[in-house]
């Protein structure tokens, strides 16, 4: 009874018209970002943050929540259309929407991508308002050294699951802690790294760095050279799928939303590592593999089944422990500081209306997409056809307008230009910057409660492994470590990626 009256609290916050006005602002601008190749959700987001300093919490967290899973939504129109992914986690996609829309049935991989992401986001969401409240009650039991342990696990995890190079993301994640301790010590006051610029004394601008690694970077890799965008506008074909294709989704939309759902939990994975999982997972059950690469439902069906379960359990650890699990998380949690929100446990008990109106808005959200996205087909392909040379411009202009207007600080224009080439240098070394923003966000919580738990323990380092919570977090880091170093696993974790290349 406690869920289903908490799901009418929800559905009542979510529900008010200003809350289903912001909702439906969200998942249209991310429908529209992530169509159009070269912006992403991440960077989006991070150039709404400074919008969001004027809206209630629950209205600019329904906003952003929606932008970010309606990216997903938008993602597999280009990746079908012109065989350009909008989001990273359409690569996937791409491969068979792209070979079907070919043949005359670009309506029905469309078609085929919305129904899997509408009842893979509907499935999630519910294991979203069945599993955070228990989480919560684990994680009230948290203390400094549960946390210091869960987020080392999770940096852990974020190496062992991001694309390329473990080395490479290791690298990365070490980079972002170091980022992270730019400022002023919290135990005794004293600057660290700000060189003297009074500026950094509060460290680095959070959207500064995510806007410059996500956002500028991405322009100045598009500027390289603007792609082909041939669109198949010609033949898009019925926009139902056939009674035959309906049959041949089942079975992936189900197991890619369950694939999804628990990889969407794990930091570093989400709806990415979902989606080319997803799509192994079928060509390897498939009694027909030959016909993937060539017009697969099934290479459709289950990686967007996957990669919106994905975004949509990512969610979890965010609103239950204040982990982000993705970059996108990680902006999250800046949104909800700003707003004066502490993530973490206490937010369900603290602010319920705020806690279920988020969840109860992902399903209000998925059904504006479902509804929304199939007739507004022919928008979003007209909207393929602005040249990005048009386009860049009000990006940049709109990036430098936001991250000033956080602090009105100049600095942080400079900081954004600085990090936009170092994004753009990091692009091109093929290092992946989603392990950076979260060895970021999670740093200075990592010191804090390394030295608050230390204190506590009057300096004795065994406080970590005579917590019982802590000490099993601490082994799974272990155990995450060595699985991570296994020749066998390193080589399967290769091909997986690979999958979508």
């Amino acid at each position: 009874m406690d869920l289903i009256s908490n799901l009418g609290l929800g559905f009542a916050t979510a529900g008010s018209p200003t809350n289903l006005l912001f909702c439906l602002i969200g998942v249209i601008l991310g429908t529209l970002i992530g169509v159009l190749p070269g912006i992403g959700a991440t960077a989006t987001i991070a150039m709404l943050l400074p919008i969001t300093f004027q809206l209630e919490p629950v209205s600019s967290l329904i906003m952003l929540a929606g932008i970010y899973y309606g990216a997903q939504y938008g993602g597999s129109t280009t990746a079908i259309l012109i065989n350009m992914p909008g989001e990273s986690s359409s690569a996937v996609t791409a491969i068979d929407g792209y070979q079907l829309a070919r043949k005359g049935k670009a309506g029905t991989a469309l078609a085929v991508a919305a129904l899997g992401s509408f009842f893979a986001g509907s499935v999630a969401t519910l294991l979203v308002a069945i599993l955070a409240p228990l989480l919560t009650i684990v994680a009230l039991k948290f203390g400094a050294a549960e946390y210091f342990s869960l987020m080392l696990l999770g940096l852990v995890a974020a190496i062992a699951l991001a694309h390329g190079s473990i080395l490479k993301a290791l690298a990365m994640t070490v980079l972002g802690l170091l980022l992270g301790v730019v400022g002023t010590d919290i135990y005794t006051g004293t600057p660290r790294f700000t060189f003297g610029i009074t500026a950094y004394a509060d460290g680095l601008n959070f959207v500064a760095l995510a806007v410059g690694v996500f956002g500028i970077a991405e322009i100045l890799r598009n500027l390289e050279g603007e792609q082909d965008r041939t669109v198949l506008t010609t033949k898009l074909g019925s926009l139902w799928p056939s009674r035959a294709d309906l049959k041949a989704m089942i079975a992936p939309m189900l197991r890619g939303t369950l694939l999804g759902s628990a990889l969407g939990i794990l930091p570093g994975g989400g709806a990415i590592l979902a989606s080319f999982a997803s799509y192994t997972v079928e060509k390897r059950i498939s009694k027909t593999p030959e016909e993937f690469g060539k017009g697969s439902i099934a290479g459709v069906a289950g990686p967007e089944s996957a990669n919106n379960a994905g975004a949509q359990t990512s969610f979890i650890p965010l609103l239950t422990l204040g982990i982000p699990a993705n970059p996108v998380m990680a902006l999250m949690v800046g949104a909800m500081i700003i707003q004066g929100v502490v993530p973490g446990p206490n937010v369900a008990a603290e602010q319920p209306a705020l806690f279920w109106g988020i969840i109860a808005s992902m399903w209000i959200g998925n059904l504006m997409l479902i509804v929304l996205n199939l007739p507004l087909i022919g928008l979003w392909v007209k909207l393929l056809t602005v040249p990005y040379h048009v386009l860049f411009p009000i990006i940049m202009a709109f990036c430098s307008i936001g991250v000033y207007s956080v602090n009105s600080n100049v600095y942080d224009l400079y900081a954004v230009a600085g990090f936009g080439l170092m994004g753009y240098v990091l692009m091109k070394l093929r290092c992946e910057p989603a392990p950076l923003l979260l060895g970021f966000v999670l740093g200075p919580l990592l010191e804090e409660n390394l030295r608050r738990a230390m204190i506590l323990g009057r300096g004795d380092p065994t406080t970590f492994v005579t917590r019982p919570i802590s000490a099993t977090l601490l082994g799974l880091t272990v155990i995450v470590l060595i699985v991570m170093l296994l020749p066998q696993v390193s080589k399967k974790r290769a091909e997986v990626f690979s999958e979508a290349e």
